[in-house]
């Protein structure tokens, strides 16, 4: 069987049989079926991916280096690399092993799984606005460790990451019913203002847990803006593990991705299960956003905003955009952290670097992709 890829990004996924031969069009931002060189315009050969991924891995070290050597507490980069890994007991080693280097290295991992969770809600929903912050999936796991907070008194990362998981799965599924509500299909654009509306209003039930209970306020503060400062060792070692297998499980999921980005028909004769791919898929989003969320709080935009900007290097294979994604992503947050500590005297959240940087990217794909007509 042929299949001939063609390039139009406004064109949906189509098969039809002529002769025996597949013929689809693929639209890139919602379907991830491996093309043929020839059709996937700008995206170049698996050598040029290489060099791509090397490049992004150098600007990824350069963004780690800059991470360890800025700060509040200004030190020369000969101390820094003299005390990194070797404490001493001084004040610059605390700072450096403490402070810095948890904070870089759990950058690395919720960057990762931010990205690469944004790649897999785009993919299987097809939802050019797929993002973990967007669709709601982040403040559902804030209301879940607030609420169980409140209910219990207990705080501590091994506690309210368990709940962190229930809130982000509950959340994922009551956007998707409320898209799907009266209609055969969620559509990108449903689905936006049904996570917009889900966000509201975990915002607002947020808000009045804190005001009836001050234990909440505190731990709330934790999720406020999300933020990497003051996470230290016992956050990165809770949640790490939950990262990095969520990570992996998306790079096995690529190639599957491509084939149900076929349509389901066609998956099906291909001997895929359709069902179980997009369960496994979910339960991967999960993971990756509820753990990310309960390290860092919930930081919007990356998830949105590096698929896209990765996929216009790529292409619509999911495989290489997962594997881009996982470099870019925590690049990008990394880079907003360290912009947020030059910015103001106080530091910045990274969460909010990421809103104003996000926030003008969310506005340009709605007017580029023309989402109000779908």
């Amino acid at each position: 069987m042929s299949v001939v890829a063609r390039s139009d990004w406004r064109l949906s996924s189509v098969v039809s049989r002529r002769g025996g031969d597949a013929v689809v069009s693929a639209d890139p931002l919602t379907t991830t079926q491996d093309p043929p060189a020839e059709a996937r315009s700008g995206t170049g050969s698996a050598g040029r991916l290489r060099t791509g991924l090397l490049i992004c891995c150098v600007a990824l070290v350069a963004v780690v280096v800059s991470s360890l050597l800025i700060g509040s507490a200004r030190l020369p980069p000969s101390e820094v690399l003299r005390l990194l890994g070797h404490s001493d007991g001084s004040y610059a080693s605390d700072i450096i092993n403490d402070l810095r280097l948890p904070r870089t290295l759990l950058g690395l991992t919720v960057g990762a799984a931010l990205g690469v969770a944004g790649a897999l809600m785009q993919a299987i929903t097809r939802n050019p606005l797929a993002d973990p912050g967007i669709l709601g999936v982040n403040a559902g796991a804030s209301l879940a460790v607030v609420i169980a907070v409140a209910v219990t008194g207990f705080v501590g990362i091994w506690f309210y990451l368990w709940f962190a998981f229930i809130g982000a799965a509950a959340a994922s599924v009551l956007v998707y019913l409320l898209g799907a509500t009266g209609s055969t299909v969620a559509t990108p654009v449903r689905l936006a203002l049904a996570g917009i509306a889900v966000s509201a209003t975990i915002a607002s039930l947020v808000q009045t847990v804190i005001l009836l209970d001050q234990r909440a306020v505190d731990e709330f503060r934790f999720w406020a803006a999300g933020t990497l400062d003051g996470r230290g060792w016992p956050v990165f070692g809770a949640t790490t593990p939950f990262l990095l297998l969520g990570c992996v499980l998306a790079l096995v999921l690529g190639r599957s991705l491509n084939t149900l980005a076929l349509g389901d028909d066609v998956a099906h004769s291909l001997g895929l299960s359709v069902r179980r791919i997009r369960l496994l898929t979910a339960v991967v989003i999960t993971i990756l956003a509820g753990a990310a969320t309960a390290a860092a709080g919930p930081i919007a935009f990356v998830g949105l905003a590096v698929p896209h900007l990765v996929r216009t290097f790529t292409g619509p294979d999911q495989v290489w955009l997962t594997r881009l994604s996982l470099v870019v992503a925590p690049t990008l947050l990394l880079a907003a952290d360290v912009l947020g500590r030059v910015l103001v005297r106080d530091e910045l959240q990274v969460g909010l670097v990421t809103a104003l940087i996000g926030g003008p990217v969310f506005v340009l794909l709605v007017r580029r992709h023309r989402l109000v007509h779908l």
